[in-house]
Order: C-alpha cells, then sequence, then structure tokens
C-alpha cells in the first residue's frame, strides 16, 4: 500500500524552462539557449560535485551554472543581471494539472524532496500556494548529500516514518528515477516529454505523461 508520495520538484512539479522569459527580455533571441545550457550545467555541478565530496547548496550551484552559461554565449553580464535571472528559481511555472494531482493523491501523505536547498523550495511553494498541499519539504541540504546518491533516499524514508515500498517517487527526470528505484522505492516516471528510459538496468513501476494521469493510476493502490 502506498501512504506516501514523494515528488521530485525542478521539471517534475516545475517547469525550469519558464526561466527562459526573463532571459529573453535581458539577452533577445538568447532565452533558449541559455536556458538549456543553464540547466544542464546546473546537473553537471551536482554531479561532478558529488563524485568530489565537495558539496556546495544548489542555489550557489545554481548561480555557478548561470554564469558559465552567460560566458558560454560570450554575453555580457553584471552581479544585477546575474541576480534578476537567478531569482526566477523563486518564481517557476507550476505544470497545470499539478493542484488536481495533489487532490487525487489524497489522503497519502504528500512531500517534495528535492536537490534545491531549502529556502528555494519553501519560497517556490509559497509563491505558487503550493505549499497549501503539501505536507512536508525536504531538501538534500539538510543531509549534505545529492541524489541519485541512495543516503538522500534512505534518510528520506526515515524522516516520513515509513518503509521504503510505501512510499512512491516521482521525478521526471531519467538519472532520479533509476536512483529511487535502485534504492528501494516504488517510482512513478513523469515522462513530459516522451523521451525512452535510461538504459541503467532499471524500470520505474508507472509511467505517464503527466501527473493527473499518473495520480489516477495509483487511486486504489
Amino acid at each position: 500500500m502506498i501512504k506516501a508520495v514523494l515528488f521530485d520538484a525542478y521539471g517534475t512539479l516545475y517547469d525550469v524552462q519558464s526561466v527562459m522569459k526573463k532571459c529573453d527580455e535581458l539577452y533577445p533571441e538568447k532565452g533558449a539557449q541559455i536556458s538549456q545550457i543553464w540547466r544542464q550545467k546546473q546537473l553537471d555541478y551536482v554531479w561532478i560535485r558529488s563524485l568530489m565530496d565537495k558539496y556546495a547548496d544548489f542555489w550557489s550551484l545554481t548561480k555557478e551554472a548561470l554564469c558559465y552559461s552567460l560566458e558560454e554565449l560570450e554575453l555580457q553580464y553584471n552581479e544585477e543581471i546575474v541576480e534578476e535571472i537567478l531569482n526566477e528559481y523563486l518564481h517557476l511555472n507550476l505544470y497545470p494539472e499539478v493542484i488536481e494531482a495533489m487532490n487525487i493523491f489524497r489522503p497519502r501523505k504528500l512531500a517534495i524532496l528535492s536537490n534545491g536547498n531549502l529556502h528555494m523550495l519553501n519560497e517556490l511553494a509559497k509563491n505558487t500556494s503550493l505549499d497549501n498541499h503539501l505536507d512536508d519539504i525536504i531538501s538534500v541540504d539538510d543531509f549534505k548529500v545529492y541524489k541519485p546518491k541512495p543516503d538522500a533516499y534512505d534518510l528520506t524514508a526515515k524522516r516520513l516514518g515509513f518503509d521504503k515500498e510505501e512510499i512512491l517517487f516521482i521525478s521526471s527526470n531519467g538519472w532520479d528515477v533509476a536512483g529511487s528505484k535502485s534504492y528501494g522505492f516504488t517510482v512513478g516516471w513523469l515522462n513530459r516529454l516522451h523521451k525512452p528510459i535510461d538504459r541503467l538496468g532499471i524500470k520505474p513501476d508507472y509511467t505517464a505523461s503527466d501527473l493527473k494521469k499518473l495520480a489516477q493510476k495509483i487511486i486504489n493502490i
């Protein structure tokens, strides 16, 4: 029986590419490039720092990834511009079906587990009113270890107080799906972009193209 549902935040509940609008305002016709490089470099820094055991919080990584993106594209910037774009991470667009899906998942306990730090996640949830639909917001910053390391999932399961098999973890990110399933969670893959499954020998328990459809799949489980 699924007693709790954990959600990844970025790309799963929130559209990380919604930063593109602000990037386009400041750098016309460069928004898509900035956004794509920024997101990939953000993830690269998470994984590289994890492998080096050189932890830094997600806000810092996100800022460094943004600066890298602007430099790669040879765009001029200053601290004011960086902060203006960076603050978009506190106002990302919530995917349109998320709130309705949250109501379907009830009465299970609902929480976020994200690589974002707590300030980022709390502000984002508050600014989009998602905080009214969550029981907890959990940041890996509390543990100083990034997903997909098993410790990030294990410490979260202990905090929630459920066996790992009783927790449904949902992510749109293939690496997060593989990491959480390898740990032992029941896993839902939110395949918004209709991509093939990563070839890591691990498959999710449930797959859907949006969160509402995924919620409907487990409504009686």
